[in-house]
């Protein structure tokens, strides 16, 4: 797991958060690595931890939420052995984030300009200036039009997608290694979504940034990324390149994930859904977490977890279908 070409590695991670209805286990033992360079897809239902994931990541798990155990490696450093300075040091110049609602995510009121010249200024100590005109070269390309009008602006003066490129802009500054990308797209209409995709992979070849892109939409996912973990109710069910996972899925959910999207090639009548909701993860089922709404329940399923296996080079899924007895929960 732990080889040169992994940026990122996420080993077991277990985050829960501790309310008074009870413990709600968030992630339970996810894991899954970042290669240098690569886009890599984290797709999943609403609630089913992804943001979590994120959050883990970036130290920033709001309480009463907490990081249990597992490891978080960054070039081989743990970021859960770092303090607060120490992580408020890596958000922005080496880890980066762009959220989906770029309107709270801009201060309304400083300057767009200003708002991307910050992190060159706080992480590389450049002066007021030279900030600027950098922040105004680097929202250049990002394609804003008149860059140099819109740096003047704020952020109610610029469209929503042009609010989202700032903030791709900002968290481009410092090249950091790892971009997290947490569903930038949502709000945004099919046109200029296509338009930040395809602005999202330009820079990432230019910069030679990784990035952990969160979606619950697989159609994004097909058109981005390089490889994918498909998540479920706090776990990593299968993980493959995106090739693969398409041609080949493997999970029972994935394959109800992929049968739920609208093909121009095929004669749906009417799309496929997957019955049931997520659970409640506060009370989470026992054994494997999708066996509730599976068609391929067998007694084992409700018994034990399923362990996480290699089906074929590099696709790895974690069902009872497959082999592998798991652990008993």
């Amino acid at each position: 797991m732990e080889t040169s070409e992994n940026l990122v590695v996420v080993d077991k991670l277990k985050t829960q958060f501790f309310t008074y209805g009870g413990v709600v286990e968030a992630l339970d033992e996810v894991s899954f690595e970042i290669h240098r360079g690569e886009i890599f897809g984290l797709v999943g239902e609403s609630g089913c931890g992804k943001s979590v994931t994120a959050s883990s990541i970036l130290g920033l798990v709001a309480k009463p939420g907490k990081v249990i155990s597992g490891r978080i490696l960054l070039d081989g450093e743990d970021l859960l052995m770092k303090n607060d300075h120490q992580m408020s040091q890596i958000r922005g110049s080496r880890i980066a984030m762009v959220f989906q609602d770029p309107t709270s995510s801009l201060n309304p009121l400083f300057r767009v300009g200003y708002q991307v010249a910050e992190p060159y200024i706080y992480h590389q100590r450049r002066r007021k200036r030279r900030a600027w005109a950098d922040a105004t070269e680097i929202l250049a390309k990002t394609g804003l039009p008149d860059p140099k009008e819109k740096a003047r602006s704020f952020p109610h003066e610029l469209s929503g997608g042009m609010r989202q490129r700032a903030m791709i802009a900002m968290s481009l500054t410092c090249e950091p290694d790892l971009l997290i990308a947490d569903e930038p797209t949502t709000n945004l209409d099919v046109t200029i979504e296509r338009q930040i995709l395809d602005l999202v992979k330009d820079l990432q070849r230019e910069f030679g940034t990784s990035v952990l892109w969160i979606t619950h939409d697989m159609t994004v996912v097909a058109q981005l990324c390089d490889r994918v973990g498909v998540m479920y109710a706090g776990n990593i069910v299968e993980k493959s390149d995106v090739r693969t996972l398409f041609r080949s899925p493997k999970h029972p959910y994935t394959v109800r994930l992929l049968r739920a999207i609208p093909s121009a090639v095929t004669s749906q009548e009417h799309l496929e859904e997957i019955p049931g909701t997520v659970p409640r993860l506060i009370q989470p089922p026992t054994g494997c977490r999708f066996h509730p709404r599976c068609d391929h329940t067998m007694p084992v399923c409700s018994e034990a977890k399923p362990t996480e296996l290699e089906v074929e080079p590099s696709h790895t899924v974690a069902c009872h279908l497959f082999g592998g007895t798991g652990r008993v929960t």
